[in-house]
């Protein structure tokens, strides 16, 4: 199996193979197919390590630069992303980040901003005010970011929930409320966790619409 046969571009496939990606994990094989087919919400139980950023980091870059070819737009207004990734720890926004840079390597048109604490907001403004698609970020800074109204979520067509486990474990479950306040009725919602703690199918009850549970390795180790 391939990347190209489950449906990835050839630009994320050129990227990906230079990075040394010569075939797909399990859940990238489970998951891009069915992220790059019709919309449906999706909770993927699987663990850290298993390959997760790149099987829903590829679809997501993909469906983002098709939305924007049939936009026919470069410039977004300010701050209007289309896509978002939550996580719970900068180092995770760092690493999400610097793969899906890697990943959209040649999607030229695509721009990616980690937006986490202890670092300059004002530069994250900057950024946001010239433009971007796809936000990584870690609650609390995103909420400061939207509060002085310079990060914008009503054109987002995916959210992606990283490792919500974590982020429910470290007391986000507010700052998680306050984000989906602010998103589209009709985004796609995916949501990756080790395991499917009760907070985590609460959250899964609350934002996900009719959607499809996969689970790599088995349902409840970690």
């Amino acid at each position: 199996m391939t990347f190209e046969a489950l449906g990835v571009s050839a630009p994320i496939c050129q990227a990906v193979a230079e990075l040394g990606y010569e075939q797909p994990m399990p859940v990238q094989e489970a998951v891009i197919p069915h992220l790059l087919g019709e919309p449906q919400d999706l909770i993927a139980l699987a663990q850290t390590g298993t390959g997760k950023t790149a099987a829903f980091g590829l679809p997501l870059l993909q469906n983002v630069a098709r939305s924007l070819e049939e936009s026919k737009t470069r410039t977004n207004a300010s701050g209007h992303a289309r896509a978002l990734v939550l996580c719970p720890t900068r180092e995770l926004c760092l690493q999400i980040s610097d793969d899906l840079t890697e990943y959209s390597k040649y999607l030229p048109s695509v721009r990616i901003l980690p937006v986490y604490g202890g670092s300059s907001i004002e530069a994250q403004i900057r950024t946001l005010r010239r433009g971007v698609e796809v936000i990584v970020a870690t609650p609390g800074r995103l909420i400061d970011l939207m509060e002085r109204g310079v990060a914008s979520l009503d054109e987002v067509q995916t959210v992606v929930l990283d490792e919500a486990d974590e982020m429910l474990n470290m007391g986000f479950s507010d700052s998680i409320n306050a984000i989906f306040e602010q998103l589209p009725e009709d985004r796609n919602t995916l949501l990756f966790s080790a395991t499917m703690s009760r907070e985590v199918e609460k959250v899964a009850k609350s934002y996900l619409h009719d959607y499809k549970e996969m689970v790599v390795g088995s349902r409840n180790e970690g």
